[in-house]
């Protein structure tokens, strides 16, 4: 899939996650905050790559904002930023 344009999917509420996506041409450029980074970094970041390796993802900026979202969520809001940056129908 390409990243046409900017798009953002979920929230700064509490059990949630705001994934911010835009285009880049230098491969996957995944920055993480997160306020149980130092638990759950390595989790996040793995269900994050999945679900870009679903949608074959080569090249994207990715800024994901975690308030302790559990892994299904995090899944789904990195899946709607996709959609709405690659002009993808649900």
């Amino acid at each position: 899939m390409e990243i046409k344009n900017k798009a953002a999917a979920g929230t700064l509420e509490s059990s949630d996650i705001y994934v911010v996506v835009e285009p880049n041409e230098n491969g996957i450029d995944l920055h993480l905050e997160s306020i149980v980074y130092n638990q759950f970094n390595e989790e996040i970041e793995k269900a994050v790559r999945d679900v870009l390796n679903d949608f074959n993802v080569e090249n994207i900026k990715i800024q994901l904002k975690d308030r302790g979202a559990v892994e299904c969520a995090i899944r789904a809001r990195v899946e709607t930023a996709l959609k709405r940056a690659g002009g993808v129908n649900s």
